[in-house]
């Protein structure tokens, strides 16, 4: 069996049974409001991710992942955008993605399209099963995937 090798996709290696779909120009304008909100709001240490969920409806909701001196107290971004789709919106989720502010050793750039965490990813497929992530593709562009296929077992009651 082959070695798997480190990528920043996640994915180390293992052939995935779901094709990657391209982003359109409504993806791209999600990646651009994550974007957004990070170049707007980043403090390091304090704020480095954001994310933007496009709900069932085309309406869009941003959040900024809140630090912590407790890292353990610390905020995802995706949950934050997730909470303002359900207290302001119809608390659907379509496609969702989260960016991370680059770190000064990183050298100029946009912020960079991450993949959630796993808590993360446990929490939207709660909410939303049949959503859509935007995250690293294997050639490094970002790539829609479908949420459930990142989380193949989540916990369940």
């Amino acid at each position: 069996m082959p070695t798997p090798t480190r990528r920043s996709d996640g994915l180390n290696g293992i052939s995935l049974p779901f094709p990657d779909l391209e982003l359109d120009a409504e993806d791209e304008a999600l990646v651009a409001a994550a974007r957004a909100v990070i170049e707007a709001h980043h403090r390091p240490f304090w704020h480095t991710v954001a994310a933007a969920i496009r709900s069932t409806d085309g309406r869009v909701w941003t959040g900024v992942h809140l630090g912590a001196t407790v890292g353990r107290l610390a905020v995802c971004a995706e949950p934050i955008a997730l909470g303002r789709a359900i207290l302001e919106g119809d608390g659907s989720m379509a496609v969702g993605v989260a960016v991370r502010h680059r770190k000064p050793e990183e050298g100029p750039g946009r912020p960079d399209v991450v993949s959630p965490c796993g808590a993360c990813r446990d929490l939207l497929l709660d909410y939303a099963p049949d959503a859509l992530v935007i995250v690293p593709g294997p050639a490094g562009a970002p790539v829609k995937r479908p949420l459930r296929a990142m989380l193949p077992l989540p916990y369940r009651r």
